[in-house]
């Protein structure tokens, strides 16, 4: 049983990995290439101003591997449909996992509740304290911590939204369901806000503060000459927006599409019926 489930599920999330391709292919990927051309364009600032201070000036940059052609088709594609494949696998077992474990839910029932905290988890909770950056914004130096602080928070929310769930399931006997969920939710909101207070934001990094100063992110600012003239403005704020409000979609898209596929298919392998499992019976005396 537990293998047809992921076959479904590895289903489920190669349909919906094309589905975040195609609507990232059409909304993210021209912002993507306007970050690029932001990115080169104050790269070439950079370069005359050394060049007039008299600093030496680095070669040029090594041609690229892959075109921007292929990156931004196959490149993209190939990373979405992988990434649709691994959550839509990760999702199935969470699925069967929870098969019989979290109260009286029809098949269907559970595939929408398991999609939707999957995205919040994975993804929305985590992006409201590390949004996503498009290309020329981040050093090189700091990708590690970014990595290392981007994957506390995701591990963190998967364990909180556990741990409201269980806390959820013990209260519910004394509150009801309604007030037990409310007071479960409250408690996953405050932990996370309070684990959210306590990381550092990415402006705020060690290398980030001794070369640039103290900021909350590291979105670049403008680029000064000796004198303290713009030469170069800093990253467009509309341009940020619009890529992180297209990288929520593409994902809000992608989960979306795996629980909409994954659920006919899992109630028509279980059937149209809750899924709860029968406490076992007690041996009977000899």
């Amino acid at each position: 049983m537990e293998k047809r489930i992921i076959a479904r599920g590895i289903l489920a999330g190669a349909l919906a990995g094309l589905a975040a391709f195609v609507f990232a292919r059409i909304f993210a990927e021209p912002r993507i290439q306007d970050a690029i051309d932001y990115e080169s364009g104050r790269d070439e600032a950079q370069h005359a101003l050394d060049k007039a201070a008299g600093v030496a000036v680095a070669g040029e940059h090594e041609h690229e591997l892959f075109s921007r052609t292929i990156q931004g088709n196959v490149g993209i594609g190939v990373g979405m449909i992988a990434f649709g494949l691994a959550m839509g696998a990760l999702f199935a077992v969470a699925y069967a996992v929870c098969l019989g474990r979290v109260g009286n839910l029809r098949p269907r029932s559970l595939a929408a509740l398991l999609a939707g905290a999957g995205f919040l988890t994975l993804y929305l909770v985590p992006f409201l304290k590390y949004p996503a950056n498009p290309p020329a914004i981040g050093h090189e130096e700091t990708i590690g911590q970014r990595s290392a602080f981007y994957l506390i928070m995701v591990l963190a929310s998967v364990l909180f939204l556990i741990l409201a769930v269980v806390l959820g399931q013990r209260l519910k006997p004394r509150f009801g369901t309604w007030n037990a969920t409310l007071l479960a939710a409250g408690a996953f909101v405050v932990v996370t806000g309070v684990l959210m207070a306590l990381l550092p934001a990415f402006g705020e990094l060690s290398s980030n503060v001794a070369e640039y100063g103290l900021h909350a992110t590291e979105t670049p600012l403008p680029l000064r000459d000796p004198k303290g003239n713009i030469v170069f403005p800093g990253f467009d704020a509309d341009l940020l927006f619009e890529f992180r409000l297209y990288t929520v979609g593409a994902q809000l898209l992608l989960w979306t599409v795996i629980g909409l596929v994954f659920a006919p298919l899992a109630e028509r392998l279980l059937g149209n019926r809750p899924v709860r499992t029968e406490p076992a019976k007690a041996p009977a005396a000899a």
